[in-house]
């Protein structure tokens, strides 16, 4: 997965990235090898989970995927928005609710910079910044501006957790740390965004989804779990489903056929916890919100659980 964005992004030299990683024309996220960028699709390498239907059945066969994304919605964007790094943009030191779990900034922040729901969203409030000169992303949850919300400090952003990213490394965050995101993963990478659906007419990594149940257990790449139940049919955080080989996909709008056909081969993540089937994506004027609601015809029983490694507890 490529991003080719310009950016003239200028973050701390100690942190720079290799430099046949870097520049302007492109900035890959993450290896070939990285699992959001591995196919899936092969059931011999790949095969189902021997818990898959249990799974399925604890987050719900009859419901539907939906799109968590899309073009606005009471004037604010529907979906997770990014921003890429420019050389104006500003480095500002970040503190953190959950200081030990966040990795220390300073972190590019605009000075009007897209949250997660607007400026004045009550939901989870990400802001995430992609450093393509550096190939590094920076994640915030929970962000507010000095000042404002539940930020108690007058010159200082606040988030509830933070986490940075070296884009042209497969290391995993350490054991039982978070992010951004409840299982400690990247949030940028599992995104479905309109450049890649509908300009590309290509998406070559897995996605995000939320569950509302989850169990204590986490599978790699996630490295942290969020809940107390050890109820083992419930979902882990870092289960992987595919859409199953034989699910017809012919009959759904362009931009939807690739969406489905993205979850056949490198399917999706279980990310955090939320609304059963929930997909995240990125925000954009241009997205047909009548075309993404097509994904409500897709049932949960069209998908199955992928063994991709052991549970962590």
């Amino acid at each position: 997965m490529l991003c080719g964005c310009p950016s003239d992004g200028d973050p701390p030299d100690d942190d720079a990235a290799d430099d046949d990683t870097t520049g302007d024309d492109a900035c890959q996220i993450f290896p070939d090898d990285n699992p959001w960028n591995i196919d899936i699709s092969d059931p011999v390498a790949y095969p189902v989970h021997a818990n898959s239907d249990a799974y399925i059945a604890s987050i719900g066969p009859n419901g539907t995927l939906h799109a968590d994304f899309g073009t606005e919605w009471q004037g604010a964007p529907i979906g997770i928005p990014f921003h890429v790094v420019e050389g104006d943009t500003p480095w500002v030191d970040v503190a953190f609710l959950y200081d030990d779990q966040s990795d220390e900034g300073p972190y590019p922040i605009p000075e009007d910079p897209p949250i997660e729901g607007g400026p004045d969203g009550q939901e989870d409030r990400h802001i995430l910044g992609l450093d393509l000169d550096q190939c590094r992303l920076y994640e915030l949850f929970w962000a507010w501006p000095p000042g404002e919300g539940d930020n108690p400090h007058e010159d200082l952003w606040y988030a509830g957790s933070g986490a940075i990213f070296d884009l042209s490394s497969n290391d995993l965050r350490p054991d039982y740390r978070t992010s951004a995101d409840a299982a400690g993963l990247p949030i940028y990478p599992g995104l479905v965004r309109y450049e890649e659906a509908v300009v590309d007419g290509a998406i070559e990594h897995a996605l995000r989804f939320t569950v509302a149940q989850s169990q204590r257990a986490f599978i790699h790449p996630a490295t942290h779990y969020a809940s107390d139940s050890t109820d083992p049919d419930r979902p882990p955080m870092g289960l992987r489903l595919r859409l199953k080989a034989d699910y017809d996909i012919g009959g759904f709008s362009p931009e939807i056929q690739v969406i489905l056909q993205a979850l056949k081969t490198y399917g999706m993540f279980v990310a955090d916890n939320g609304s059963d089937w929930f997909i995240s994506g990125a925000p954009d004027p241009s997205w047909s919100d009548d075309h993404l609601h097509e994904l409500w015809q897709v049932p949960g029983s069209a998908f199955e659980a992928v063994y991709t490694g052991e549970l962590i507890y």
